[in-house]
Protein backbone atom coordinates (compact mmCIF):
# COMPACT_ATOMS: atom_id res chain seq x y z
CA UNK A 1 0.00 0.00 0.00
CA UNK A 2 0.81 3.76 -0.23
CA UNK A 3 1.17 5.09 3.48
CA UNK A 4 2.20 8.45 5.20
CA UNK A 5 2.83 9.08 8.24
CA UNK A 6 2.44 12.19 9.73
CA UNK A 7 5.28 12.97 12.24
CA UNK A 8 8.30 11.16 12.51
CA UNK A 9 9.57 11.48 16.57
CA UNK A 10 9.96 8.64 18.75
CA UNK A 11 6.35 7.11 17.41
CA UNK A 12 6.19 7.97 13.41
CA UNK A 13 9.77 6.87 12.64
CA UNK A 14 9.36 3.37 14.16
CA UNK A 15 6.32 2.84 12.64
CA UNK A 16 7.12 4.31 9.39
CA UNK A 17 10.35 2.25 9.30
CA UNK A 18 7.76 -0.88 10.33
CA UNK A 19 5.14 -0.73 7.99
CA UNK A 20 8.15 -0.22 5.47
CA UNK A 21 9.38 -3.54 6.35
CA UNK A 22 5.42 -5.04 6.16
CA UNK A 23 6.35 -4.20 1.98
CA UNK A 24 4.38 -0.85 2.12
CA UNK A 25 5.45 1.98 0.43
CA UNK A 26 6.02 4.70 3.03
CA UNK A 27 6.42 8.45 3.12
CA UNK A 28 7.33 9.96 6.92
CA UNK A 29 6.38 13.62 6.70
CA UNK A 30 7.90 15.70 9.67
CA UNK A 31 8.58 19.55 10.13
CA UNK A 32 12.04 19.04 11.44
CA UNK A 33 14.53 19.53 8.99
CA UNK A 34 17.31 17.98 10.71
CA UNK A 35 15.40 14.98 12.18
CA UNK A 36 14.34 14.42 8.32
CA UNK A 37 17.55 14.86 7.07
CA UNK A 38 19.28 12.01 9.60
CA UNK A 39 16.43 9.56 9.10
CA UNK A 40 16.71 10.16 5.33
CA UNK A 41 20.39 8.99 5.99
CA UNK A 42 19.56 6.07 8.17
CA UNK A 43 20.45 7.37 11.01
CA UNK A 44 18.20 6.86 14.20
CA UNK A 45 17.68 10.60 15.69
CA UNK A 46 17.16 8.37 19.10
CA UNK A 47 18.12 5.78 20.55
CA UNK A 48 16.13 2.42 20.43
CA UNK A 49 17.60 -0.94 20.34
CA UNK A 50 17.44 -2.56 16.67
CA UNK A 51 15.79 0.85 15.29
CA UNK A 52 18.97 1.66 13.62
CA UNK A 53 19.02 -1.13 11.47
CA UNK A 54 15.71 -1.45 10.63
CA UNK A 55 16.02 2.02 9.23
CA UNK A 56 19.05 1.65 7.39
CA UNK A 57 17.51 -1.45 6.07
CA UNK A 58 14.05 -0.23 4.90
CA UNK A 59 16.08 3.32 3.27
CA UNK A 60 17.87 1.78 0.78
CA UNK A 61 15.21 -0.75 -0.01
CA UNK A 62 13.63 2.26 -1.47
CA UNK A 63 9.95 1.46 0.10
CA UNK A 64 10.70 4.13 2.30
CA UNK A 65 11.50 8.09 2.36
CA UNK A 66 11.53 11.12 4.66
CA UNK A 67 10.48 13.99 3.41
CA UNK A 68 9.56 17.98 4.66
CA UNK A 69 7.58 18.70 1.68
CA UNK A 70 3.28 17.62 2.25
CA UNK A 71 2.99 17.29 -1.51
CA UNK A 72 4.36 14.05 -1.51
CA UNK A 73 1.70 12.59 0.87
CA UNK A 74 -0.94 13.49 -1.60
CA UNK A 75 -1.24 9.68 -2.80
CA UNK A 76 -1.48 7.65 0.13
CA UNK A 77 -4.28 5.29 0.65
CA UNK A 78 -3.82 5.52 4.38
CA UNK A 79 -2.46 8.20 6.31
CA UNK A 80 -1.16 7.70 9.97
CA UNK A 81 -1.07 10.43 12.03
CA UNK A 82 1.60 9.71 15.17
CA UNK A 83 2.33 13.54 16.67
CA UNK A 84 3.23 13.74 19.43
CA UNK A 85 0.42 15.40 22.29
CA UNK A 86 2.20 17.12 25.18
CA UNK A 87 0.78 18.33 28.41
CA UNK A 88 -0.56 21.90 27.85
CA UNK A 89 1.89 24.81 30.01
CA UNK A 90 0.51 25.14 33.47
CA UNK A 91 -2.67 22.55 32.77
CA UNK A 92 -2.88 19.15 32.90
CA UNK A 93 -4.78 18.60 29.81
CA UNK A 94 -3.34 17.36 26.21
CA UNK A 95 -2.11 19.81 23.93
CA UNK A 96 -3.30 18.68 20.29
CA UNK A 97 -1.60 21.53 18.48
CA UNK A 98 0.54 19.14 16.30
CA UNK A 99 -2.57 16.92 16.22
CA UNK A 100 -4.35 19.96 14.74
CA UNK A 101 -1.55 20.54 12.47
CA UNK A 102 -1.62 17.11 10.66
CA UNK A 103 -5.08 16.82 10.36
CA UNK A 104 -4.48 20.03 8.61
CA UNK A 105 -1.69 18.75 6.72
CA UNK A 106 -3.92 15.76 5.71
CA UNK A 107 -7.01 17.91 4.45
CA UNK A 108 -5.24 20.11 2.33
CA UNK A 109 -2.98 17.59 0.43
CA UNK A 110 -5.03 14.44 0.59
CA UNK A 111 -5.97 13.51 -2.92
CA UNK A 112 -9.24 10.91 -2.51
CA UNK A 113 -10.15 11.55 -6.55
CA UNK A 114 -9.81 7.63 -6.89
CA UNK A 115 -12.20 6.66 -3.97
CA UNK A 116 -11.90 6.78 0.05
CA UNK A 117 -9.05 7.41 1.97
CA UNK A 118 -8.11 6.56 6.09
CA UNK A 119 -6.78 8.81 8.68
CA UNK A 120 -5.60 6.27 11.51
CA UNK A 121 -4.88 7.99 14.42
CA UNK A 122 -2.02 6.99 16.06
CA UNK A 123 -1.46 9.73 18.62
CA UNK A 124 -2.93 9.15 22.44
CA UNK A 125 -5.31 11.99 22.45
CA UNK A 126 -8.67 13.02 24.86
CA UNK A 127 -11.55 10.82 23.77
CA UNK A 128 -13.25 12.59 21.60
CA UNK A 129 -10.69 13.41 19.25
CA UNK A 130 -11.67 11.46 16.59
CA UNK A 131 -14.99 13.04 16.10
CA UNK A 132 -13.62 16.09 15.94
CA UNK A 133 -10.84 15.02 13.15
CA UNK A 134 -13.97 13.03 11.64
CA UNK A 135 -16.41 16.33 11.40
CA UNK A 136 -13.37 18.41 9.71
CA UNK A 137 -12.90 15.99 7.45
CA UNK A 138 -16.42 15.62 6.60
CA UNK A 139 -16.68 19.58 6.19
CA UNK A 140 -13.31 19.37 4.03
CA UNK A 141 -15.39 17.88 1.41
CA UNK A 142 -13.23 15.11 0.74
CA UNK A 143 -14.12 11.52 0.97
CA UNK A 144 -11.62 10.81 4.44
CA UNK A 145 -12.31 8.17 6.91
CA UNK A 146 -11.53 8.46 10.51
CA UNK A 147 -10.01 5.53 12.17
CA UNK A 148 -8.34 5.51 15.68
CA UNK A 149 -5.52 3.03 16.02
CA UNK A 150 -4.15 3.39 19.43
CA UNK A 151 -0.31 2.31 19.87
CA UNK A 152 1.20 0.30 22.10
CA UNK A 153 5.26 0.77 22.07
CA UNK A 154 6.89 0.52 24.87
CA UNK A 155 10.40 2.54 24.85
CA UNK A 156 12.82 0.13 24.24
CA UNK A 157 10.84 -2.70 22.76
CA UNK A 158 9.50 -0.42 19.79
CA UNK A 159 10.19 -2.31 16.75
CA UNK A 160 9.42 -5.86 18.33
CA UNK A 161 5.93 -4.18 19.84
CA UNK A 162 5.54 -2.64 15.96
CA UNK A 163 5.81 -6.00 13.92
CA UNK A 164 4.51 -8.05 16.70
CA UNK A 165 1.88 -6.45 18.39
CA UNK A 166 0.27 -8.04 21.21
CA UNK A 167 -3.12 -6.38 19.89
CA UNK A 168 -4.20 -4.28 17.20
CA UNK A 169 -7.37 -2.00 17.81
CA UNK A 170 -9.10 -0.22 15.33
CA UNK A 171 -12.01 2.65 16.41
CA UNK A 172 -13.93 2.48 13.61
CA UNK A 173 -16.64 5.12 12.61
CA UNK A 174 -20.90 4.45 13.68
CA UNK A 175 -21.71 4.73 9.99
CA UNK A 176 -21.86 0.92 9.01
CA UNK A 177 -20.29 1.53 5.52
CA UNK A 178 -17.57 4.39 6.45
CA UNK A 179 -16.60 1.39 9.10
CA UNK A 180 -16.23 -1.04 6.59
CA UNK A 181 -14.02 0.92 4.54
CA UNK A 182 -11.76 1.87 7.58
CA UNK A 183 -11.07 -1.94 8.46
CA UNK A 184 -10.75 -3.14 4.74
CA UNK A 185 -7.97 -0.75 4.30
CA UNK A 186 -6.93 -1.69 7.81
CA UNK A 187 -7.23 -4.99 7.29
CA UNK A 188 -4.78 -4.66 4.02
CA UNK A 189 -2.04 -2.67 5.42
CA UNK A 190 -1.80 -5.05 8.49
CA UNK A 191 -2.64 -8.19 6.60
CA UNK A 192 0.92 -9.96 7.42
CA UNK A 193 0.44 -9.30 10.86
CA UNK A 194 -3.05 -10.59 11.45
CA UNK A 195 -1.93 -13.64 9.44
CA UNK A 196 0.26 -14.51 12.45
CA UNK A 197 -3.31 -14.44 14.49
CA UNK A 198 -2.65 -11.47 16.01
CA UNK A 199 -5.55 -10.11 17.92
CA UNK A 200 -7.45 -7.40 16.25
CA UNK A 201 -10.57 -5.75 18.24
CA UNK A 202 -13.30 -3.76 16.28
CA UNK A 203 -14.35 -0.93 18.02
CA UNK A 204 -16.37 2.26 18.31
CA UNK A 205 -14.11 5.65 18.30
CA UNK A 206 -14.50 6.06 21.82
CA UNK A 207 -13.36 3.17 22.98
CA UNK A 208 -10.15 3.14 20.98
CA UNK A 209 -9.33 6.65 22.15
CA UNK A 210 -9.70 5.12 25.72
CA UNK A 211 -7.57 2.15 25.29
CA UNK A 212 -4.27 3.61 25.78
CA UNK A 213 -4.80 5.59 28.31
CA UNK A 214 -6.63 3.15 30.20
CA UNK A 215 -3.80 0.62 29.93
CA UNK A 216 -0.96 3.37 31.03
CA UNK A 217 -3.62 4.63 34.06
CA UNK A 218 -3.70 1.30 35.14
CA UNK A 219 0.09 0.46 35.10
CA UNK A 220 0.62 4.06 36.68
CA UNK A 221 -1.38 2.73 39.46
CA UNK A 222 0.27 -0.88 39.89
CA UNK A 223 3.69 1.39 40.25
CA UNK A 224 2.42 3.87 42.83
CA UNK A 225 0.73 0.93 44.61
CA UNK A 226 3.99 -0.41 45.10
CA UNK A 227 5.83 2.65 46.18
CA UNK A 228 3.01 3.06 48.73
CA UNK A 229 3.86 -0.41 50.00
CA UNK A 230 7.43 0.93 49.80
CA UNK A 231 6.34 3.69 52.28
CA UNK A 232 5.48 1.41 54.67
CA UNK A 233 7.95 -1.25 54.46
CA UNK A 234 10.24 1.44 55.42
CA UNK A 235 8.16 2.89 58.44
CA UNK A 236 7.74 -0.86 59.94
CA UNK A 237 10.79 -3.07 59.06
CA UNK A 238 9.06 -5.02 56.25
CA UNK A 239 10.96 -5.81 52.34
CA UNK A 240 8.94 -4.34 49.45
CA UNK A 241 10.51 -7.04 47.16
CA UNK A 242 9.21 -9.57 49.08
CA UNK A 243 5.87 -8.31 49.35
CA UNK A 244 5.87 -7.78 45.92
CA UNK A 245 6.86 -11.57 45.47
CA UNK A 246 4.55 -12.68 47.50
CA UNK A 247 0.89 -10.86 46.41
CA UNK A 248 2.74 -11.03 42.76
CA UNK A 249 1.73 -14.91 43.24
CA UNK A 250 -1.41 -14.15 43.42
CA UNK A 251 -3.03 -14.55 39.26
CA UNK A 252 -5.08 -12.09 39.34
CA UNK A 253 -2.36 -9.55 40.84
CA UNK A 254 0.31 -10.89 38.87
CA UNK A 255 4.24 -9.60 39.81
CA UNK A 256 4.51 -7.15 36.49
CA UNK A 257 5.24 -3.94 37.29
CA UNK A 258 5.49 -4.55 41.32
CA UNK A 259 8.64 -2.92 41.34
CA UNK A 260 9.17 -0.15 43.76
CA UNK A 261 12.03 2.61 43.42
CA UNK A 262 11.93 6.08 41.88
CA UNK A 263 9.03 5.96 39.82
CA UNK A 264 7.61 6.24 36.23
CA UNK A 265 8.36 9.01 34.14
CA UNK A 266 8.89 9.23 30.09
CA UNK A 267 7.16 11.01 27.00
CA UNK A 268 3.62 8.62 28.37
CA UNK A 269 2.22 7.77 31.77
CA UNK A 270 2.75 11.13 33.34
CA UNK A 271 1.29 13.31 30.82
CA UNK A 272 -1.39 10.50 29.99
CA UNK A 273 -2.76 10.43 33.50
CA UNK A 274 -3.01 13.94 34.02
CA UNK A 275 -4.78 14.50 30.64
CA UNK A 276 -7.23 11.69 31.20
CA UNK A 277 -7.89 13.49 34.89
CA UNK A 278 -8.52 16.62 32.81
CA UNK A 279 -10.61 15.27 30.06
CA UNK A 280 -12.79 13.24 33.01
CA UNK A 281 -13.32 17.36 34.34
CA UNK A 282 -14.63 18.18 31.32
CA UNK A 283 -16.91 15.19 30.86
CA UNK A 284 -18.23 15.91 33.79
CA UNK A 285 -16.85 12.92 35.24
CA UNK A 286 -13.97 13.69 36.92
CA UNK A 287 -14.52 11.97 40.29
CA UNK A 288 -13.83 8.68 38.79
CA UNK A 289 -10.45 9.48 38.40
CA UNK A 290 -9.73 11.20 41.46
CA UNK A 291 -7.28 8.29 42.50
CA UNK A 292 -5.07 9.00 39.55
CA UNK A 293 -4.17 12.46 41.51
CA UNK A 294 -2.74 9.80 44.11
CA UNK A 295 -0.95 7.99 41.81
CA UNK A 296 0.94 10.85 40.27
CA UNK A 297 1.56 12.27 43.95
CA UNK A 298 3.19 9.07 44.74
CA UNK A 299 5.40 8.84 42.38
CA UNK A 300 6.70 12.50 42.80
CA UNK A 301 6.79 11.64 46.12
CA UNK A 302 9.39 8.86 45.66
CA UNK A 303 11.88 11.55 43.81
CA UNK A 304 11.77 13.23 47.15
CA UNK A 305 12.03 9.70 49.06
CA UNK A 306 15.48 9.47 47.11
CA UNK A 307 17.09 12.63 47.90
CA UNK A 308 15.88 12.76 51.56
CA UNK A 309 17.25 9.04 51.98
CA UNK A 310 20.83 10.18 50.24
CA UNK A 311 20.82 13.65 52.49
CA UNK A 312 20.61 11.44 55.42
CA UNK A 313 22.77 9.12 54.48
CA UNK A 314 25.29 11.61 54.07
CA UNK A 315 24.88 13.32 57.70
CA UNK A 316 21.71 16.34 56.32
CA UNK A 317 24.54 17.56 54.04
CA UNK A 318 25.37 17.21 50.12
CA UNK A 319 27.70 20.56 50.43
CA UNK A 320 31.09 18.84 50.78
CA UNK A 321 30.64 15.22 49.36
CA UNK A 322 30.63 13.87 46.36
CA UNK A 323 27.74 11.99 44.78
CA UNK A 324 27.44 9.52 41.39
CA UNK A 325 24.70 9.08 39.64
CA UNK A 326 23.97 5.91 37.76
CA UNK A 327 21.48 6.40 35.00
CA UNK A 328 19.46 9.62 33.41
CA UNK A 329 17.15 8.26 30.91
CA UNK A 330 13.50 7.32 32.55
CA UNK A 331 14.12 3.68 31.51
CA UNK A 332 16.96 1.53 30.43
CA UNK A 333 17.25 1.13 27.13
CA UNK A 334 16.32 4.23 25.95
CA UNK A 335 17.87 7.95 25.77
CA UNK A 336 14.77 9.34 27.07
CA UNK A 337 15.00 12.00 29.51
CA UNK A 338 11.15 12.74 29.35
CA UNK A 339 10.21 13.43 33.14
CA UNK A 340 12.61 11.49 34.12
CA UNK A 341 12.90 10.42 37.82
CA UNK A 342 16.56 10.24 37.47
CA UNK A 343 17.25 12.97 35.93
CA UNK A 344 15.30 14.78 38.74
CA UNK A 345 16.55 13.75 41.64
CA UNK A 346 20.63 14.15 40.06
CA UNK A 347 19.05 17.94 39.38
CA UNK A 348 18.06 17.59 42.87
CA UNK A 349 21.08 16.55 44.69
CA UNK A 350 23.26 19.30 42.33
CA UNK A 351 21.17 22.01 43.52
CA UNK A 352 21.42 21.33 47.41
CA UNK A 353 25.21 21.66 46.68
CA UNK A 354 26.57 18.16 45.73
CA UNK A 355 29.53 17.63 43.51
CA UNK A 356 28.25 15.35 41.20
CA UNK A 357 28.85 13.12 38.35
CA UNK A 358 26.19 11.41 36.04
CA UNK A 359 26.57 8.90 33.75
CA UNK A 360 24.11 7.28 30.99
CA UNK A 361 25.21 4.62 28.43
CA UNK A 362 22.76 5.90 25.76
CA UNK A 363 21.47 9.59 27.33
CA UNK A 364 25.22 11.01 27.95
CA UNK A 365 25.20 13.00 24.65
CA UNK A 366 21.20 14.93 24.92
CA UNK A 367 22.06 15.32 28.62
CA UNK A 368 24.91 17.75 28.12
CA UNK A 369 22.90 19.51 25.59
CA UNK A 370 19.77 19.61 27.82
CA UNK A 371 21.37 20.07 31.32
CA UNK A 372 24.75 21.71 30.84
CA UNK A 373 24.97 22.43 34.25
CA UNK A 374 25.60 19.17 35.47
CA UNK A 375 29.04 17.54 35.10
CA UNK A 376 28.10 14.52 32.67
CA UNK A 377 30.93 11.68 32.54
CA UNK A 378 31.11 8.91 30.30
CA UNK A 379 31.55 5.93 31.94
CA UNK A 380 30.81 4.35 35.49
CA UNK A 381 34.44 4.46 36.44
CA UNK A 382 34.45 8.27 36.02
CA UNK A 383 31.44 8.93 38.19
CA UNK A 384 31.97 6.76 41.28
CA UNK A 385 35.60 7.77 41.58
CA UNK A 386 35.87 9.03 45.00
CA UNK A 387 32.41 9.26 45.68
CA UNK A 388 30.69 9.44 49.10
CA UNK A 389 27.85 8.14 47.84
CA UNK A 390 26.84 6.00 44.28
CA UNK A 391 22.54 6.36 43.41
CA UNK A 392 21.55 4.14 40.92
CA UNK A 393 18.62 5.32 39.16
CA UNK A 394 18.20 3.72 36.06
CA UNK A 395 18.29 0.17 35.55
CA UNK A 396 20.74 -0.64 32.93
CA UNK A 397 21.85 -4.16 32.38
CA UNK A 398 25.80 -2.96 33.43
CA UNK A 399 25.01 -1.44 36.55
CA UNK A 400 22.79 -4.25 37.73
CA UNK A 401 26.33 -6.62 36.79
CA UNK A 402 28.52 -4.16 38.52
CA UNK A 403 30.97 -6.01 41.01
CA UNK A 404 30.66 -4.37 44.34
CA UNK A 405 34.32 -5.35 45.13
CA UNK A 406 35.67 -3.54 41.87
CA UNK A 407 33.34 -0.50 42.62
CA UNK A 408 34.78 -0.23 46.05
CA UNK A 409 38.13 0.55 45.44
CA UNK A 410 37.13 3.43 43.44
CA UNK A 411 34.39 5.02 45.76
CA UNK A 412 35.76 6.94 48.97
CA UNK A 413 32.62 5.97 51.26
CA UNK A 414 31.29 2.50 50.11
CA UNK A 415 27.65 3.69 50.18
CA UNK A 416 24.82 2.70 47.48
CA UNK A 417 21.22 3.93 46.99
CA UNK A 418 19.44 1.09 44.84
CA UNK A 419 16.74 3.45 43.18
CA UNK A 420 15.17 0.93 41.50
CA UNK A 421 16.09 -1.89 43.88
CA UNK A 422 17.51 -4.02 41.50
CA UNK A 423 20.65 -4.93 43.26
CA UNK A 424 21.45 -7.96 45.55
CA UNK A 425 21.47 -6.22 49.15
CA UNK A 426 23.72 -9.42 50.62
CA UNK A 427 26.03 -9.01 47.69
CA UNK A 428 26.76 -5.64 48.13
CA UNK A 429 26.83 -5.71 51.98
CA UNK A 430 29.28 -8.70 52.24
CA UNK A 431 31.53 -6.81 49.85
CA UNK A 432 31.58 -3.65 52.54
CA UNK A 433 29.43 -1.52 51.02
CA UNK A 434 26.37 0.37 52.85
CA UNK A 435 22.91 -0.80 50.86
CA UNK A 436 19.62 0.83 50.76
CA UNK A 437 16.94 0.53 48.59
CA UNK A 438 13.62 1.75 48.19
CA UNK A 439 11.09 0.12 50.75
CA UNK A 440 13.68 -2.42 51.48
CA UNK A 441 15.80 -1.28 55.10
CA UNK A 442 13.23 0.44 57.13
CA UNK A 443 13.87 -0.05 61.12
CA UNK A 444 11.10 -1.90 63.45
CA UNK A 445 8.67 -0.07 64.99
CA UNK A 446 6.97 -0.98 68.10
CA UNK A 447 4.24 -2.48 68.08
CA UNK A 448 0.53 -0.79 68.07
CA UNK A 449 -2.49 -1.57 70.58
CA UNK A 450 -0.27 -3.60 73.08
Amino acid sequence: MRVSVIGCGYLGAVHAACMAKLGHQVVGLDVDEAKVADLSAGRPPFFEPGFGDLLAEQTSSGRLEFTTDPDRIADAEVHFVAVGTPQLQGRYAADLTYVRAAIDTILTHADTSAGPVVIAGKSTVPVGTAQRVQESANASGKDLVVVWNPEFLREGFAVEDTLKPDRIVYGLPDDPDRASIGKRVLDECYASLLGLGIPRMLTNQPTAELVKVAANSFLATKISFINAMAELCDATGGDVTQLADAIGYDPRIGRKFLRAGVGFGGGCLPKDIRAFMARAGELGVDEALTFLREVDAINLRQRDKAVDLASDLLGGRFVGHRVAVLGAAFKPNSDDLRDSPALDVAQQVWARGADLAITDPAAATALRSKRPNLNVVDTVDEAVRDADLVLLLTEWREYIDLDPVVLRGLVRTPIIIDGRNVLDPQRWTDAGWVYRGMGRHGGPTTAAGW
